[in-house]
């Protein structure tokens, strides 16, 4: 019908499609059932409908509930005794979870039987035909509607059937949600241009350790990419001046419920941009892909330059939906006449957290167990200070400091009696990452006694920036004096202090940000380095790196790259906070242990000595 306007005019033909093609069409197209689980109301009474599903319930001989991806639909038998009965036959030799097909027409359900709690808890289907497309064993290794005796190494072993569970299926089904969003936004309102790049590569100086891939050629390995850092950068050099990319992204280190071993990030790159560029990009991607029934977010976000978080919070990821800050008393209390508070040294502090209601639920034991972790990872103690009902300090230097400093401190932090105070003295780093932990660790504490600190229902995003450039090295003992990058080598330092990169590294700050969401790391990235001797000197000089590996990028930087800046987002966290879950593995299909293993399948496994001699590999047995 409309063919002349094919050839006439492309346009206005893809227009004309847009319009007479639905956008999205139900999830019961192109199947065989006519509805889903989830689907069924009260305006469907009478209807001939198909649902296919899994037996959930069985109620009686002639009841039961059947349930897929979204939602769950009751389905009875007919009165007829004759159909009945062929029917509960069938029925009866199904067991729980097994695949079923059911058709028949939608009734009302009696008053007195109807289901509030269910979408579908007004109607029911009548089945006029039965057939069961997978019988299920008698005996599943887990309930799927039941998480509450299941433990983490159970449904993973058997995820295909945790993948069933209503939190399982929510979970994904946002994060796929999610991503389509993001994918609309920068191609649809900002022109980005999806790259795919590859995973096959090799091993990038600085950053964490990387899994390698051996080849048929004796002694030579592929890494897989951490993070698709240089071909976005090679992008740019190539004229895709907008690149964004879902990327399978590999680290060799152990997990934490906030890191597997593979994982995803949504991976930006753009030319002739600065940080705010970057800032109005992704708060902008941020509302556009926000799930509409969680609480709205505003912008511009907050933002926050890395001395401030670090002194005020002890972290360079703050958690702002709380208070609990960190505040210097250093002044209150040096020179007081106690030995803990007294030191020449210029990097010496005194600081101070309150902690509500403390004294009622920081037991000794807690207290006790807390110190042991600062002294283990900080080297350095915090002293305890219980604020009495008449406001007087229960503490070991109570007594040894004067009523107006004693008061002072109170003031600081806005104390009442009943509230606990920890004070940390020592050098700056040190408390400030102390206090940083026990500020976290007592609102965890308070909060399971009842407290109510952090909303659970808020989302609280920053911008930390500022960062330095460089770090003094904690990873080679043999290298007295080594810098190692505090983001990674490619990040340009801030516009004006480049000399610094010569003259006094550790004085450089870097045009680095993150994206805090509360407290969590949800997003990071920078504006880099697109000049070929400046990241010749920082990679050669100041980091060491053997760059004979890096020609490829300091030859293309020398080929007309444009200035160019990106970021990453950690698609994981993102999801895991949107879905309320605590560790990203609720929210991968099919995620590892801490051990970076695979449960399910055994992965990772042993190979034959004939696969191993073709990529001229031998195991040392003794595992040394």
């Amino acid at each position: 019908m409309f063919s002349f306007l094919r050839s006439s005019f492309p346009r206005v033909h893809s227009d004309l499609r847009k319009y007479f093609c639905p956008f999205r069409k139900s999830s019961s197209s192109l199947s065989w059932r006519t509805h889903t689980c989830g689907e069924l109301r009260g305006v469907d009474v009478g209807s001939e409908v198909t649902l296919c599903g899994w037996l959930q319930f069985k109620r009686y001989d002639f009841m039961a509930t059947l349930r897929d991806a979204h939602g769950v639909t009751q389905f009875v038998l007919p009165e007829d005794q004759t159909r009945r009965m062929a029917l509960s036959k069938r029925l009866d030799s199904a067991y729980p979870e097994s695949v079923i097909k059911v058709k028949g027409h939608v009734q009302r359900r009696p008053k007195d039987k109807s289901n509030e709690k269910m979408p579908t808890g007004d109607v029911e289907v009548v089945a006029d035909e039965l057939e069961i497309l997978n019988n299920c064993s008698e005996q599943l290794p887990m309930q799927v509607h039941d998480h509450t005796n299941v433990t983490d190494a159970t449904r993973m072993i058997f995820r295909y059937l945790d993948l069933r569970s209503s939190r399982m299926q929510r979970n994904l089904r946002r994060r796929s949600e999610v991503a389509m969003k993001m994918r609309e936004y920068l191609w649809k309102q900002h022109n980005f241009v999806e790259v795919e790049t590859p995973n096959l590569f090799r091993r990038t100086p600085g950053g964490a350790k990387e899994f390698v891939v051996p080849t048929h050629q004796p002694g030579q390995f592929y890494s897989l990419p951490q993070s698709p850092q240089q071909f976005k950068q090679l992008l740019m050099v190539g004229a895709i001046d907008r690149y964004f990319q879902v990327a399978r992204c590999f680290r060799d280190e152990g997990s934490r419920p906030d890191r597997q071993p593979e994982f995803t990030q949504v991976d930006i790159e753009m030319s002739f941009i600065d940080q705010g560029c970057i800032y109005q990009l992704v708060e902008g991607l941020m509302q556009y892909c926000w799930p509409s029934d969680l609480e709205d977010i505003r912008v511009p976000f907050p933002r926050m330059k890395y001395e401030e978080a670090i002194d005020q919070y002890g972290t360079d990821k703050p958690d702002t939906r709380f208070g609990m800050t960190l505040v210097d008393v250093t002044s209150t209390l040096k020179d007081c006449g106690v030995s803990v508070f007294e030191s020449t040294s210029p990097d010496f502090v005194i600081k101070v957290i309150r902690c509500p209601d403390g004294s009622k639920h920081l037991t000794k034991g807690k207290l006790d167990r807390l110190q042991k972790t600062c002294q283990d990872k900080y080297s350095i103690r915090f002293l305890p200070v219980m604020l009495k009902e008449d406001g007087s300090w229960k503490s070991l230097i109570a007594k040894h400091l004067p009523d107006e400093a004693k008061a002072s401190v109170a003031e600081a932090v806005d104390a009442v009696p009943g509230d606990a105070l920890l004070l940390c003295a020592g050098p700056a780093n040190s408390v400030n990452h102390c206090l940083g932990f026990l500020r976290l660790k007592c609102a965890d504490i308070l909060e399971a006694q009842g407290i109510k600190l952090r909303d659970p229902d808020s989302f609280n995003f920053l911008w930390v920036d500022d960062f330095p450039l460089f770090l003094q090295s904690e990873q080679d003992d043999s290298s007295e004096g080594a810098l190692e990058s505090a983001h990674h080598p490619f990040t340009a330092p801030v516009i004006g202090e480049e000399g610094l990169v010569y003259s006094d590294p550790l004085k450089v700050r870097g045009q680095h940000y993150d994206l805090v969401l509360n407290g969590v790391e949800v997003a990071g990235g920078s504006i880099r380095i697109h000049s070929s001797q400046l990241q010749r000197y920082i990679l050669e000089t100041i980091l060491q790196e053997d760059i004979s590996g890096m020609t490829h990028l300091l030859q293309a930087l020398e080929s007309g790259c444009p200035p160019h800046g990106g970021i990453a987002i950690g698609f994981d966290r993102l999801i895991a906070l949107l879905c309320g879950e605590d560790t990203i593995r609720d929210v991968i299909a099919f995620p590892k242990t801490a051990d970076g293993n695979d449960l399910m399948s055994g992965a990772p496994s042993e190979v034959s000595a004939e696969d191993l001699a073709r990529y001229h590999i031998s195991v040392d047995q003794k595992g040394s």
